[in-house]
């Protein structure tokens, strides 16, 4: 049996990868090779992967109240840490992740 994929957009670059079902967008984003994504925490306590769903469904873990409030919860502001494609997903990433995430693959990184 194949596994379900779900295919994730960047909207901040139009870059695309793929999530395994299960796996969280900010794994999923690390794949692409590029320098500096935070995968140290990954349990929704240190807030530096905040994205904004743009379009889709998604699922979500818990994640700390400090960093997602209900006004962000309301927007669709996650965490990638925390958040689980349902389907194909459109998100904007902001704050402390944009800088790496939006940074294009380079050689170097691809070697």
């Amino acid at each position: 049996m194949q596994s379900q994929r779900h295919q994730v957009t960047i909207a901040n670059t139009g870059e695309t990868y793929e999530c395994q079902a299960g796996e969280s967008v900010l794994v999923g984003m690390a794949r692409m090779g590029k320098r500096g994504i935070p995968l140290g925490c990954r349990g929704g306590g240190c807030g530096v992967c905040k994205v904004e769903v743009v379009a889709g469904d998604c699922a979500t873990s818990r994640m700390s109240a400090a960093h997602v409030g209900d006004d962000d919860r309301r927007a669709r502001r996650l965490l990638a840490c925390c958040t689980y494609p349902a389907g194909p997903l459109v998100v904007r990433v902001v704050g402390g992740l944009e800088k790496n995430a939006c940074r294009r693959a380079t050689a170097e990184v691809m070697s």
